[in-house]
């Protein structure tokens, strides 16, 4: 059997990850001395109430390497085979850990993946990787075809606050005020494992029409699920995909709540969309 693990970066939500079949493992978020497994121990709902109230930003964990060999050691005794993807290597010491874990065991059949992204832009490649799975690929065949989605994945979003943005140190506390007093909605991208402020609108809207360009630019693969997600905001997510779907006929789509790890630093009322571009 092939096993298919992620970290809980991914958003996917307990019904979908039993409905994959997928074994994800959560990071972790810590509230000065109160620490939480994301998505387990605290709600999202809890966390962006907690978020919001906070003075400081919460600080944020990566699954260590005994907590890989103890979800790895399983598998392998019943003889199964892992395919592990996990969020950039550049933004979390994550994916190191579960290299790590393979060495302490020692396996052959351990497979890592750095999808060099997160959030709903690796639910989708989790979504991928179990797609592959279940028309019968080998573990060859999955980690061949998540490299060649790899490099065709996309992710854009915009926020709804600088404030967490600024709290983080990504920004200064001058932009911070420019921006909000300007309307200045900055416009977030990931790609090659890192994320980068990929440009700025006038308000929302105008996030959505500078993002409705580069789909232009970079046309979705209508075969391939387009991803919605959505930081503590179900109307504004509701609102992107009423802006998109007119230009994506008969698209699967995945919906999302991003949880506290990304949260911490997206801040409440973000949303965005993840797709794969055409071959």
């Amino acid at each position: 059997m092939i096993r298919i693990f992620s970290d809980s970066t991914c958003e996917l939500s307990p019904q979908r990850q039993k409905e994959l079949n997928v074994e994800v493992i959560p990071l972790s978020v810590h509230f000065g001395d109160e620490s939480f497994r994301d998505g387990i121990d605290l709600t999202n709902a809890d966390f962006y109430a907690r978020l919001r109230a906070a003075q400081e930003l919460p600080h944020t964990a990566q699954v260590n390497p005994d907590e890989f060999v103890e979800r790895f050691r399983p598998c392998l005794e019943q003889g199964d085979e892992i395919v592990g993807v996990f969020l950039s290597s550049q933004l979390s010491g994550t994916f190191q850990s579960a290299m790590i874990a393979r060495q302490i065991l020692g396996e052959e059949r351990i497979h890592i993946v750095d999808s060099t992204t997160v959030t709903f832009g690796l639910g989708l490649l989790v979504e991928m990787a179990a797609r592959l799975r279940d028309e019968g690929k080998d573990v060859q065949g999955i980690v061949a075809g998540l490299g060649e989605l790899i490099p065709r994945l996309r992710l854009y979003a915009v926020v709804e606050t600088l404030k967490y943005l600024k709290m983080g140190g990504r920004i200064s506390a001058a932009t911070a005020m420019v921006g909000g007093v300007l309307g200045v909605t900055p416009i977030l991208n990931v790609r090659d494992g890192v994320v980068e402020a990929a440009g700025k609108s006038r308000g929302r809207k105008g996030g959505y029409q500078w993002m409705a360009r580069k789909l232009e630019e970079e046309p979705v693969d209508l075969s391939l699920p387009v991803a919605f997600a959505h930081t503590d905001a179900p109307e504004l997510m509701a609102e992107c995909e009423a802006f998109f779907l007119p230009l994506l006929p008969s698209v699967q789509i995945r919906e999302g709540e991003i949880g506290s790890v990304v949260g911490t630093h997206a801040g409440p009322g973000a949303t965005g969309i993840a797709y794969f571009t055409k071959e």
